[in-house]
Protein backbone atom coordinates (compact mmCIF):
# COMPACT_ATOMS: atom_id res chain seq x y z
CA UNK A 1 0.00 0.00 0.00
CA UNK A 2 1.64 3.51 -0.66
CA UNK A 3 1.60 5.66 1.25
CA UNK A 4 2.85 9.87 1.60
CA UNK A 5 5.38 11.36 3.59
CA UNK A 6 6.82 14.65 4.18
CA UNK A 7 4.32 16.33 6.11
CA UNK A 8 4.65 20.41 6.87
CA UNK A 9 5.13 20.90 11.02
CA UNK A 10 2.24 18.85 13.27
CA UNK A 11 -0.27 17.35 12.14
CA UNK A 12 -3.77 19.44 11.81
CA UNK A 13 -5.55 18.80 15.41
CA UNK A 14 -9.42 18.11 15.64
CA UNK A 15 -12.02 19.77 13.28
CA UNK A 16 -13.26 22.71 15.09
CA UNK A 17 -17.46 23.14 15.07
CA UNK A 18 -17.55 26.85 15.29
CA UNK A 19 -18.56 28.09 11.58
CA UNK A 20 -15.95 30.31 11.75
CA UNK A 21 -13.65 28.54 13.45
CA UNK A 22 -14.28 26.36 10.66
CA UNK A 23 -13.45 28.26 7.67
CA UNK A 24 -10.25 29.59 9.38
CA UNK A 25 -9.03 25.65 10.03
CA UNK A 26 -9.75 25.20 6.24
CA UNK A 27 -7.93 28.46 5.08
CA UNK A 28 -4.91 27.06 7.31
CA UNK A 29 -5.34 23.75 5.91
CA UNK A 30 -5.38 25.24 2.42
CA UNK A 31 -1.86 27.18 2.53
CA UNK A 32 -0.20 23.81 3.98
CA UNK A 33 -1.45 22.10 1.12
CA UNK A 34 -0.52 24.74 -1.48
CA UNK A 35 3.03 24.38 0.20
CA UNK A 36 3.15 20.47 -0.59
CA UNK A 37 0.24 18.72 -2.35
CA UNK A 38 -0.79 15.43 -2.06
CA UNK A 39 0.64 14.99 1.30
CA UNK A 40 -1.65 12.22 3.01
CA UNK A 41 -2.32 13.66 6.42
CA UNK A 42 -3.18 17.23 5.50
CA UNK A 43 -5.27 16.22 2.27
CA UNK A 44 -7.58 14.24 4.24
CA UNK A 45 -8.07 16.54 7.07
CA UNK A 46 -8.39 19.85 4.36
CA UNK A 47 -10.77 17.53 2.06
CA UNK A 48 -12.59 16.88 5.46
CA UNK A 49 -12.89 20.63 6.58
CA UNK A 50 -13.97 21.52 3.16
CA UNK A 51 -16.76 18.82 2.98
CA UNK A 52 -18.41 20.03 5.97
CA UNK A 53 -18.31 23.50 4.58
CA UNK A 54 -19.96 22.45 1.58
CA UNK A 55 -17.55 22.73 -0.95
CA UNK A 56 -17.63 19.25 -2.08
CA UNK A 57 -15.84 20.13 -5.80
CA UNK A 58 -12.78 21.47 -4.07
CA UNK A 59 -12.63 18.69 -1.62
CA UNK A 60 -12.82 15.80 -4.14
CA UNK A 61 -9.68 17.84 -6.27
CA UNK A 62 -7.94 18.17 -3.01
CA UNK A 63 -8.41 14.20 -2.93
CA UNK A 64 -7.98 13.65 -6.58
CA UNK A 65 -4.33 15.02 -6.00
CA UNK A 66 -3.74 13.08 -2.77
CA UNK A 67 -5.18 10.12 -5.07
CA UNK A 68 -2.53 10.70 -7.78
CA UNK A 69 0.27 10.52 -5.50
CA UNK A 70 -0.64 7.98 -3.47
CA UNK A 71 -2.58 5.41 -5.37
CA UNK A 72 -2.63 2.12 -3.02
CA UNK A 73 -3.09 4.30 0.57
CA UNK A 74 -6.69 3.11 1.80
CA UNK A 75 -7.33 6.18 3.79
CA UNK A 76 -6.36 8.47 0.76
CA UNK A 77 -8.95 6.36 -1.43
CA UNK A 78 -11.56 5.93 1.10
CA UNK A 79 -11.71 10.12 1.69
CA UNK A 80 -11.33 10.68 -2.28
CA UNK A 81 -14.20 8.25 -1.94
CA UNK A 82 -16.64 10.06 0.15
CA UNK A 83 -15.55 13.33 -1.30
CA UNK A 84 -16.72 12.30 -5.18
CA UNK A 85 -19.94 10.99 -3.37
CA UNK A 86 -20.62 14.49 -2.01
CA UNK A 87 -19.53 16.29 -5.23
CA UNK A 88 -22.10 13.78 -6.97
CA UNK A 89 -20.00 12.17 -8.70
CA UNK A 90 -21.18 9.02 -7.72
CA UNK A 91 -19.74 6.29 -10.37
CA UNK A 92 -16.73 7.40 -9.95
CA UNK A 93 -17.55 7.46 -6.12
CA UNK A 94 -18.37 3.75 -6.07
CA UNK A 95 -15.44 2.79 -8.32
CA UNK A 96 -12.83 4.25 -5.81
CA UNK A 97 -14.70 3.01 -3.00
CA UNK A 98 -14.52 -0.12 -3.97
CA UNK A 99 -10.49 -0.13 -4.00
CA UNK A 100 -10.36 1.35 -0.45
CA UNK A 101 -9.88 -1.80 1.25
CA UNK A 102 -8.30 -5.44 1.00
CA UNK A 103 -11.30 -7.42 0.44
CA UNK A 104 -10.21 -9.72 3.16
CA UNK A 105 -10.11 -6.97 5.56
CA UNK A 106 -13.44 -5.00 4.65
CA UNK A 107 -13.29 -1.23 6.30
CA UNK A 108 -16.72 -0.63 8.21
CA UNK A 109 -16.41 2.98 7.15
CA UNK A 110 -16.31 2.39 4.01
CA UNK A 111 -18.63 -0.49 3.67
CA UNK A 112 -21.19 2.08 5.25
CA UNK A 113 -20.39 4.93 2.74
CA UNK A 114 -20.64 2.37 -0.35
CA UNK A 115 -24.03 1.86 1.15
CA UNK A 116 -24.67 5.74 0.30
CA UNK A 117 -23.38 5.79 -2.71
CA UNK A 118 -25.48 2.40 -3.91
CA UNK A 119 -28.64 4.27 -1.90
CA UNK A 120 -27.86 7.31 -4.08
CA UNK A 121 -27.81 5.46 -7.47
CA UNK A 122 -31.57 3.65 -6.65
CA UNK A 123 -29.65 0.22 -5.91
CA UNK A 124 -31.61 -0.02 -2.23
CA UNK A 125 -30.83 -4.14 -2.40
CA UNK A 126 -26.95 -3.62 -2.69
CA UNK A 127 -26.93 0.00 -0.49
CA UNK A 128 -28.43 -2.56 2.50
CA UNK A 129 -26.27 -5.46 2.11
CA UNK A 130 -23.27 -3.01 2.28
CA UNK A 131 -24.93 -1.33 5.29
CA UNK A 132 -25.71 -4.98 7.49
CA UNK A 133 -21.80 -5.84 6.41
CA UNK A 134 -20.48 -2.66 7.61
CA UNK A 135 -22.82 -3.15 11.11
CA UNK A 136 -21.56 -6.90 11.32
CA UNK A 137 -18.43 -5.30 12.24
CA UNK A 138 -19.51 -2.38 14.22
CA UNK A 139 -23.03 -2.70 15.46
CA UNK A 140 -23.36 0.38 17.30
CA UNK A 141 -22.60 3.28 14.85
CA UNK A 142 -25.79 5.54 14.97
CA UNK A 143 -25.35 6.62 11.29
CA UNK A 144 -25.04 3.69 9.38
CA UNK A 145 -28.10 2.01 11.65
CA UNK A 146 -29.67 5.78 10.44
CA UNK A 147 -28.95 5.02 6.67
CA UNK A 148 -30.15 1.61 7.29
CA UNK A 149 -33.38 3.11 8.35
CA UNK A 150 -33.81 5.60 5.20
CA UNK A 151 -32.61 2.64 3.05
CA UNK A 152 -35.57 0.14 4.18
CA UNK A 153 -38.02 3.11 4.06
CA UNK A 154 -37.04 3.37 0.22
CA UNK A 155 -37.89 -0.03 -0.36
CA UNK A 156 -41.57 0.53 1.60
CA UNK A 157 -40.35 -1.42 5.07
CA UNK A 158 -41.71 1.53 7.17
CA UNK A 159 -42.27 -0.81 10.22
CA UNK A 160 -38.64 -2.61 9.92
CA UNK A 161 -37.61 1.16 9.06
CA UNK A 162 -38.73 2.69 11.99
CA UNK A 163 -37.38 -0.31 14.29
CA UNK A 164 -33.66 0.46 12.92
CA UNK A 165 -34.34 4.33 13.43
CA UNK A 166 -34.93 3.92 16.81
CA UNK A 167 -31.90 1.88 17.77
CA UNK A 168 -30.22 4.39 15.92
CA UNK A 169 -31.30 7.28 17.96
CA UNK A 170 -30.63 5.14 21.43
CA UNK A 171 -26.88 5.57 20.42
CA UNK A 172 -24.90 7.16 22.15
CA UNK A 173 -23.35 8.89 18.52
CA UNK A 174 -27.04 9.91 17.89
CA UNK A 175 -27.50 13.43 16.24
CA UNK A 176 -30.35 16.07 15.53
CA UNK A 177 -30.19 14.58 12.03
CA UNK A 178 -30.95 10.91 12.99
CA UNK A 179 -33.23 11.95 15.39
CA UNK A 180 -35.26 13.65 12.38
CA UNK A 181 -34.88 10.56 9.99
CA UNK A 182 -36.61 9.10 12.51
CA UNK A 183 -39.80 11.66 13.01
CA UNK A 184 -40.02 11.49 8.96
CA UNK A 185 -40.25 7.56 9.10
CA UNK A 186 -43.11 7.87 11.69
CA UNK A 187 -44.31 10.71 9.52
CA UNK A 188 -44.14 8.96 6.80
CA UNK A 189 -46.33 5.41 8.65
CA UNK A 190 -48.52 8.29 9.68
CA UNK A 191 -47.57 8.63 13.07
CA UNK A 192 -47.18 12.66 13.52
CA UNK A 193 -47.59 12.22 17.26
CA UNK A 194 -45.07 10.38 18.24
CA UNK A 195 -42.97 12.30 15.20
CA UNK A 196 -43.64 15.47 16.98
CA UNK A 197 -42.37 13.86 20.49
CA UNK A 198 -39.05 12.91 18.49
CA UNK A 199 -38.85 16.73 17.01
CA UNK A 200 -39.21 18.26 20.78
CA UNK A 201 -36.02 16.33 22.08
CA UNK A 202 -33.57 18.72 19.96
CA UNK A 203 -36.94 21.70 19.60
CA UNK A 204 -39.40 24.03 21.78
CA UNK A 205 -43.24 22.43 21.58
CA UNK A 206 -44.24 24.95 19.02
CA UNK A 207 -41.14 24.89 16.82
CA UNK A 208 -41.48 20.58 16.96
CA UNK A 209 -44.96 21.49 16.01
CA UNK A 210 -43.80 23.87 13.18
CA UNK A 211 -41.34 20.85 12.28
CA UNK A 212 -43.29 18.30 11.98
CA UNK A 213 -46.01 20.37 9.83
CA UNK A 214 -42.35 20.59 7.66
CA UNK A 215 -42.36 17.37 6.82
CA UNK A 216 -45.75 16.41 5.97
CA UNK A 217 -45.46 19.51 3.82
CA UNK A 218 -42.11 17.61 2.86
CA UNK A 219 -43.72 14.37 1.92
CA UNK A 220 -46.78 16.15 -0.32
CA UNK A 221 -44.31 18.04 -2.26
CA UNK A 222 -41.92 14.67 -3.21
CA UNK A 223 -43.25 12.56 -5.01
CA UNK A 224 -41.10 9.84 -3.78
CA UNK A 225 -41.74 10.26 0.12
CA UNK A 226 -45.44 10.70 -0.92
CA UNK A 227 -45.96 7.51 -3.25
CA UNK A 228 -43.85 6.02 -0.11
CA UNK A 229 -46.82 6.92 2.05
CA UNK A 230 -49.60 5.94 0.11
CA UNK A 231 -47.94 2.16 -0.59
CA UNK A 232 -46.90 3.45 -4.12
CA UNK A 233 -43.66 3.39 -6.07
CA UNK A 234 -39.60 3.14 -4.56
CA UNK A 235 -36.93 4.91 -5.17
CA UNK A 236 -34.63 7.96 -4.34
CA UNK A 237 -35.32 11.29 -4.58
CA UNK A 238 -32.68 13.87 -6.94
CA UNK A 239 -31.87 15.89 -3.30
CA UNK A 240 -32.26 14.33 -0.04
CA UNK A 241 -35.40 15.22 1.35
CA UNK A 242 -34.47 15.93 4.86
CA UNK A 243 -32.55 19.45 3.83
CA UNK A 244 -36.53 20.47 3.52
CA UNK A 245 -36.96 19.74 7.37
CA UNK A 246 -35.80 22.81 9.82
CA UNK A 247 -33.16 21.91 12.89
CA UNK A 248 -31.47 24.43 15.16
CA UNK A 249 -28.57 22.42 14.64
CA UNK A 250 -25.91 21.44 11.57
CA UNK A 251 -26.15 17.68 10.34
CA UNK A 252 -23.46 15.52 11.30
CA UNK A 253 -19.97 16.61 10.14
CA UNK A 254 -18.25 14.35 7.21
CA UNK A 255 -16.71 11.36 8.46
Amino acid sequence: MGDVTGSIGPGPGAMPSDPQQLRDYAEQLGHRFDANPGEKTISVAYSKALRALQRFHEASSVMQVAAVKASGDFDVLGEYGRALADDGQLQQAKEVLTHAYAPERPDWRILSAQGTVADRLDDHVGAQDFYHRALQIEPNDAATLSDLGLSLALTKNLPEAEQVMRQAVALPGAGVQIRNNLALVLALEGKFAQSQKVAEQDLSPADASANVAAIRQMIAQTPTWRDLQSGKGKGKPKKAPLDAIPADASPDAPT
